[in-house]
């Protein structure tokens, strides 16, 4: 093949991909702000409001054991924390796992996080007290959520061992349009968002099945922590996870969302609800959305 024939042909798959794929701005200007009203917004960035909208439907969902919202309410914290072994630190308003911490177990007069990170009582009050703070919200102060630690699905234990795992689905208008499965590893620190270091895992809509895998833009087939093959792996109660996450689509007044679910030993879990999910779940099933939510629209 000629040179001139090896970039023609490239420009020509590059013009065909610019056609499918959904950029930032197509996503907001096309999408997010024709479709989603700000008024509706908290409902998806604040965790707390996410769940008093859900709790009537009976869906699953974490327990909530304690929320701070005032520094003096710290001064607890030691007897809030002393019949918990295991639970999760969230900021309410906090956004792409920035301020969560994962603690899986107690040894003595320490916290252990999902990374084998070793935590005093003090650091994580001091975390607590960022979070109010709001470090990690767009808001001047937030609300710190501790909540129940979930434990992972039995047919997904192998690719949880470095945190619990979740699985983002698209939405629009109420049509589930991409899916993935993410993933945890040591250097996420137990979270299984993408720009934290977790690992993005294609699904099949049809078959539920995973089939292709990256981590930061770099393709895989395996788990980086144990070896743990990624693809071909059919995601259990499928059809239950996204029935239940049609349903929340349903129920949360916003047209373009993603929601992310669990699944765990007590069923499928809604972990959260995000106005503004990322395209980067483009990137991870090979499939531009662009055409497809023009097609909806």
């Amino acid at each position: 093949m000629s040179k001139l024939r090896y970039y023609v042909n490239k420009v020509h798959l590059w013009w065909q991909k610019s056609e499918t794929v959904l950029s930032m701005n197509n996503r907001n200007l096309g999408f997010i702000y024709p479709s989603n009203l700000r008024k509706h917004y908290q409902l998806a960035d604040d965790k707390l409001l996410t769940k008093q909208a859900l709790a009537p439907l009976k869906f699953g969902l974490a327990e909530t054991y304690k929320v701070y919202q005032y520094f003096f309410e710290l001064n607890t914290l030691a007897e809030d924390l002393a019949s918990l072994e295991s639970f999760v630190i969230k900021p309410a308003q906090g956004s792409g796992g920035h301020g969560i911490m994962v603690i899986v177990k107690k040894r003595e007069h320490v916290f252990i996080t999902a990374s084998g990170k070793q935590v005093t009582l003090e650091e994580i009050k001091k975390h607590i007290g960022n979070i109010i703070f709001g470090i990690y919200a767009t808001a001047l102060n937030d609300k710190a959520i501790i909540e129940e630690c979930l434990v992972s699905h039995e047919d997904l234990a192998d690719l949880n061992q470095s945190g619990l795992s979740d699985v983002r689905l698209l939405f629009y208008k109420q049509e589930l349009v991409l899916a993935m499965l993410r993933l945890a590893t040591q250097k996420s620190d137990g979270k299984a968002n993408l720009h934290q270091g977790g690992i993005g895992v294609g699904i099949d809509l049809q078959t539920g099945k995973t089939n292709y895998a990256q981590i930061r833009r770099s393709n895989i087939s395996h788990h980086p922590d144990n070896g743990t093959a990624l693809l071909e792996r059919k995601i259990p109660q499928w059809l239950e996870l996204v029935a239940l996450a049609k349903k929340v689509s349903e129920n949360i007044p916003l047209d373009y969302l993603g929601i992310d679910i669990a699944l765990t030993t007590k069923g499928p879990v809604v972990l959260e609800v995000n106005a503004r999910p990322g395209i980067e779940i483009q990137n991870i099933n090979l499939k531009g959305i662009r055409t497809i939510l023009e097609d909806i629209s």
